[in-house]
């Protein structure tokens, strides 16, 4: 402190009043690096501890996830005799353990109905009935750990009794088959959302990869608003931005995207755009983001169209079926990959963009073949929370993403529902 005792040379009082600069200097020296050292600590222990208070979130709030193929996973292995899910299960991305682990409190499980089903095959509304089958005794198989779910209220109490809550959603509206008699008695069985559309297109509405410029027709219409009625989330994944919209001004409940994300941040066709995001929080609708990696990464999409072209070129030569899944196998293993931060990216943005109370989680695990670096599986749900926490998201926004929304959107779908079957305007 040699040369700080200069500063005190102009201070009045003689010797006695330079003592005290001098301690006075001591002290503050001390403080800033006490202060100093307290700052590193607290960024030190917070980078380690998001992930615990993540947790402790997820205590508190019901962490329900819009979308999950679990239910075609097990069918396609054979049904659940063949898939024992009370288990780890190391080649899917769901099972009850990591449900556990990953603190889901409530989980759409997608009701997939294949499109070839309208050609042949099982009919649609068979396939579906047989998934809802699937999806009720999967439930009823670990009643310990997992419980019918059929309303918001329903979640809520599930989840006080320590209870992950199964909810149905139909994915593919040709499961009706044309039917609102059909419609009806799904919504009697428990489905709780319908996906207007898969990848192709239907007669009374058109899907996100079909390039024609219309959307929902008369009937597509009355299936909206018969599905408000029943209290069924309409779900706009899948659809193209003509339907969005005419769904939007169709509809008298809020509307959901069960798995989609930003087309801003990756432009694919099964995104969301700003537009259309931006007529989001009028409806009370809810934006639940996909972890598909080509939905997230720009580069992980363009990539994948690289590749496409790269097949068609490979099957012009008349290369062999194994030939060609080689080479696919190698071009997929030298791309690019998406990331844990690129899906938060995707929930920062539609929350800029609609609003943070219009924003939620639809992983489609076990629909998807690729995942992002860091959410490999339904274990990973608290990673994400712990990253927009490092952020700077407050906790009830956090809660808010994780299920408060969600949960918000089906009462106000009940609501409606009661409204409308008394006749209410």
């Amino acid at each position: 402190m040699r040369g700080d005792g200069k500063r005190c040379d102009g201070w009045r009082g003689g010797p006695q009043g330079r003592e005290a600069c001098r301690r006075l200097l001591v002290t503050l020296a001390f403080l800033s690096v006490v202060v100093l050292s307290v700052a590193v600590s607290v960024r030190h222990l917070s980078a380690q501890d998001y992930r615990a208070q993540a947790l402790r979130i997820l205590q508190t709030v019901p962490l329900i996830d819009g979308h999950n193929d679990i239910p075609d996973a097990i069918r396609a292995r054979g049904g659940l005799d063949s898939v024992d899910f009370a288990v780890l299960q190391p080649k899917l991305m769901t099972d009850i353990p990591r449900l556990r682990t990953g603190l889901v409190g409530g989980q759409f499980w997608a009701a997939y109905v294949p499109v070839t089903t309208i050609d042949s095959g099982p009919h649609p509304a068979v396939y579906a009935l047989e998934q809802i089958d699937l999806i009720k005794r999967l439930c009823a198989k670990s009643p310990r750990d997992l419980a019918m779910a059929y309303s918001a209220a329903d979640v809520e109490r599930n989840f006080k009794a320590g209870k992950v809550s199964c909810l149905i959603g139909i994915e593919g509206g040709h499961a009706i088959e044309n039917s609102l008699g059909a419609l009806r008695m799904f919504a009697a069985l428990g489905v709780r959302y319908i996906t207007l559309t898969h990848w192709r297109s239907l007669s009374w509405a058109t899907a996100s990869t079909d390039t024609a410029r219309r959307g929902l027709s008369g009937f597509g219409r009355d299936v909206v608003r018969e599905m408000n009625r029943l209290g069924v989330l309409v779900d706009l994944s899948h659809v193209n931005d003509v339907t969005m919209s005419d769904a939007l001004h169709a509809t008298r409940a809020p509307l959901i995207f069960s798995h989609s994300s930003a087309r801003a941040l990756a432009h694919h066709s099964r995104d969301v755009p700003d537009s259309i995001l931006r007529l989001v929080p009028a409806n009370g609708g809810l934006v639940m983001v996909n972890f598909n990696p080509a939905f997230v990464s720009e580069a992980v999409r363009a990539y994948g169209d690289s590749v496409d072209a790269r097949v068609r070129a490979l099957r012009a030569t008349g290369a062999d079926s194994a030939a060609m899944a080689d080479s696919v196998h190698a071009w997929g293993a030298r791309g690019p990959k998406a990331t844990l931060a690129q899906v938060a990216d995707h929930i920062e943005h539609i929350r800029d963009v609609a609003g943070v109370d219009h924003v939620g989680i639809g992983s489609d695990f076990d629909g998807i073949t690729e995942v992002p670096v860091g959410l490999e599986d339904v274990s990973r749900f608290p990673d994400l929370i712990a990253e927009l926490l490092r952020r700077g998201w407050s906790e009830q926004d956090v809660r808010k993403v994780a299920g408060l929304n969600a949960l918000r959107v089906m009462r106000a779908a009940e609501r409606v529902a009661a409204e409308m079957r008394k006749g209410k305007s």
